[in-house]
């Protein structure tokens, strides 16, 4: 077998725990994730897990080997970026993971018209909220708004600002007046986003000071931004949502445009990849193209 590929299956079925998972990830059989690390094994003459049949762990030699196997990958993959940047192209496959809504409105068209140009690189795209380990789920760049949390051994780069605004139906203001203010908001009813947590308050910028947070008496909590356009749409109250999302909404009349005298709140959209010694041309050359395009697709 191939020492490295075999250190690449060790670290990833240490990564996701078990050998199931890893094989499920790497494409390949159980059994045959357990071959790479018995050659290891054999080849070292140390055990490097302990197994049972209801879970595993690290040895103490296979903890060490296994943060030097990270080194040794995370170089070799380096060294290949290398090659591929001499082509003056990106090629290969690039992986990822962005929000479901923000990526397909606003990431996706950019990726898309970015990729026509290069027929040797391959996208790898996931849409899902939670946020990943760029590491363990094995993504080369991530997407993400809002505050970034820990970002140790994670380099990141503005590519975007999105506009949050208030809006509501005709139908809504029609029923329940138009507030003028942002005092007038906790006289209303709204539709709010939660994801897990609190609700977030709905924040307004001052200059020079911290903005001016607003929650609205709300009793409809959704986890999806598209179904609270909608229930706005409806009628249900009013939301705070991002601009690109409602653009379109605006347009056709579904919803208007509130406290149009407020600056918009701006979250910050950052593209994110791991640390390393050469980054590679198809993670630079993305991220550029991000940051050249979405401003113009988000105002």
């Amino acid at each position: 077998m191939d020492r490295l590929t075999s250190m690449a299956v060790f670290v990833r079925a240490v990564d996701l725990g078990s050998f199931a998972a890893a094989a499920a990830a790497l494409d390949m059989s159980a059994p045959m994730v357990g071959k790479h690390v018995q050659f290891l094994e054999e080849r070292l003459g140390v055990r490097l897990l302990h197994r049972t049949t209801r879970r595993q762990s690290l040895t103490d030699f296979g903890r060490d080997y296994y943060d030097r196997c990270r080194l040794i990958l995370s170089e070799a993959a380096a060294a290949d970026a290398l090659a591929a940047d001499h082509h003056s192209e990106p090629r290969g496959r690039l992986r990822i993971t962005m929000p479901v809504h923000f990526g397909r409105h606003c990431v996706l068209p950019v990726l898309m018209e970015f990729a026509r140009g290069y027929p040797a690189l391959e996208l790898d795209l996931s849409f899902a909220d939670r946020l990943v380990d760029l590491a363990e789920d094995g993504y080369d760049l991530a997407i993400r708004t809002g505050e970034l949390g820990d970002r140790s051994g994670v380099i990141a780069r503005k590519v975007a600002r999105q506009q949050m605004i208030v809006c509501a139906s005709p139908a809504y203001i029609a029923e329940a007046g138009q507030p003028r203010a942002i005092e007038d908001l906790m006289s209303h009813r709204a539709v709010v986003y939660r994801r897990t947590g609190p609700v977030p308050p709905w924040l307004f910028p001052r200059d020079g000071a911290p903005p001016v947070e607003v929650l609205p008496p709300n009793r409809f909590r959704l986890d999806d931004l598209d179904a609270v356009a909608d229930a706005a749409a409806m009628g249900m109250g009013l939301a705070w949502l991002p601009s690109w999302l409602v653009r379109e909404r605006i347009r056709q009349r579904a919803l208007v445009r509130l406290l149009p005298e407020e600056p918009p709140f701006l979250y910050d959209c950052h593209a994110l990849w791991l640390q390393t010694p050469h980054l590679p041309l198809k993670v630079r050359l993305t991220v550029d193209a991000l940051a050249a395009a979405l401003p113009r697709l988000m105002t």
